[in-house]
């Protein structure tokens, strides 16, 4: 398992009820939701090296 690091975030509380509902919607926990959205974000904004594997898949 990979190690991760933890922190504090203070969210609006109405911001936070939305992300809770999006994550009961997608049936992950509210860390795991806000994980897969940044992931996403970094992902639209190119700003996540490519693995070998998603390389391999561009060449195809």
């Amino acid at each position: 398992m990979s190690k991760k690091k933890s922190f504090v975030l203070r969210i609006d509380p109405e911001t936070f009820k939305q992300i809770e509902k999006w994550a009961d919607d997608e049936f992950r926990s509210v860390n795991g939701q806000l994980e897969w959205m940044i992931h996403k974000c970094l992902k639209d904004a190119k700003r996540l090296k490519k693995s070998d594997k998603e390389s391999k898949k561009e060449i195809e």
